[in-house]
């Protein structure tokens, strides 16, 4: 499993990356690691997916103040 700052960055990267079709990105990803078997790969994407959907709530929040 990744460190934390290790996911916190590849969520920034895919959010960079994809920008707008980050979720489904993330969501083909996680099929094809389902079926490949790959439950490790499975749960590092959605620990993944769960800081993208915290650093894209965050985006649309504004700039801090």
């Amino acid at each position: 499993m990744l460190s934390d700052w290790e996911l916190w960055a590849c969520a920034n990267h895919v959010l960079q990356t994809h920008g707008d079709k980050a979720p489904l990105h993330v969501a083909e990803q996680i099929g094809a690691l389902a079926l490949a078997g790959d439950e490790a790969g499975i749960r590092t994407w959605q620990a993944i997916a769960e800081r993208i959907v915290q650093l894209s709530s965050k985006a649309s929040e504004g700039p801090l103040q």
